[in-house]
This record gives structure tokens, sequence and C-alpha cells, in this order.
């Protein structure tokens, strides 16, 4: 399931790099090039007003609490 030799899956990687951090890159690169493919998904934006953040909240795409 890891493949293309990735260490993490692209949602593990996410939930490790914080995805409030993730939101705020795709903020700059949208305001920078203003292109649609540069724009925070809304999946993204909900889940970090929802405060799931990833492994430094316990939960992202992920449930960390009980690690």
């Amino acid at each position: 399931t890891l493949g293309a030799t990735r260490p993490l899956g692209p949602l593990t990687l996410a939930d490790f790099i914080g995805l409030d951090v993730i939101e705020q890159v795709a903020d700059v690169f949208s305001q920078e090039y203003g292109e649609p493919r540069y724009f925070s998904p809304p999946l993204l934006t909900r889940m970090v007003a929802a405060g799931l953040l990833g492994r430094k909240s316990g939960r992202g795409f992920y449930d960390y609490s009980k690690r």
C-alpha cells in the first residue's frame, strides 16, 4: 500500500506535517499564483476548523489518541 518508494502514504504524511500547515501552504500558493489547483480543499478547511490537525492534536485523517 505504500508504493512508489515513499515511506508514508499521503494521508499519513499530511497528518505528520500537520493539516493546519498544509492549509497555510495552500493559502500562500493560491494567493501567490491565483490558480484554483492551489486552493485549499473544503475538506481540509473543515478539518482544521474542527481542530483535527493530525498527530499534534491526536486526530486528523487517522486517530492517534490511543497510541
